[in-house]
């Protein structure tokens, strides 16, 4: 299993690095439909992308090397739905906001699966 694991992680790194990455929610600024929601982390996807809800794929980009870190597989129980968001370059500061982000509502629950 451990190839496959292997073979995960270079799969991720061939998208992202096949991609453009496009910052629409950046760090410091209100998600457009919950204005309470502050992101503390430059939020966007991979442009060209597909996931779950028929948009790109959701990325979250620190401020460290811009390589695949870690993803977050996450449930919403409000859109009934799941995905997963990949981690590019965040620090462990950042990861925990990610992970707390993701987990501080009742409705949304999600896992933080390092590389």
């Amino acid at each position: 299993m451990d190839n496959y694991n292997i073979e995960f992680w270079e799969a991720l790194d061939n998208l992202v690095s096949n991609s453009e990455i496009v910052i629409d929610r950046p760090k410091g600024t209100a998600h457009p439909n919950f204005p309470d929601l502050v992101y503390r982390v430059d939020y966007g996807y991979l442009k060209n992308s597909s996931s779950m809800d028929g948009e790109g794929i959701d990325v979250w980009v620190g401020i460290g090397e811009k390589k695949v870190d870690a993803v977050m597989c996450i449930v919403d129980l409000l859109k009934r739905d799941s995905e997963i968001k990949i981690l590019i370059g965040c620090t462990e500061d950042e990861k925990a906001i990610v992970y707390e982000t993701h987990n501080e509502k009742e409705f949304m629950k999600g896992i933080l699966i390092r590389r």
